[in-house]
């Protein structure tokens, strides 16, 4: 029990702190991708927990591992993209060329 209430917390503030890292480091897009990837391992660690707590099958987080690290691949093919077009990873010449 002392172990669930103790992973409450660490949740909490793994998700604050990806939150606030999204927040604070978002001019460059590899600083922002490394948040969200964060955030994504909070999620897991949440999704682990409650599979665990209700005994279902961990296989559903195996799937939410695929979707992740797609999500993680489309996410660097972007980064590469940008950089070979433009030379830098700054989130400001993302919106430029959306002009």
């Amino acid at each position: 029990m002392v172990f669930f209430k103790l992973s409450k917390l660490i949740i909490m503030m793994m998700f604050m702190s990806g939150v606030l890292s999204f927040c604070m480091f978002r001019n460059h897009i590899l600083n922002v991708l490394f948040s969200l990837e964060y955030l994504v391992v909070t999620v897991f660690f949440v999704f682990y927990l409650y599979l665990l707590m209700m005994g279902y099958d961990l296989y559903y987080i195996l799937i939410y591992l695929v979707f992740s690290v797609c999500e993680g691949a489309l996410g660097l093919g972007v980064l590469v993209n940008m950089i070979c077009m433009h030379g830098n990873d700054y989130l400001s010449s993302f919106f430029i060329l959306s002009w």
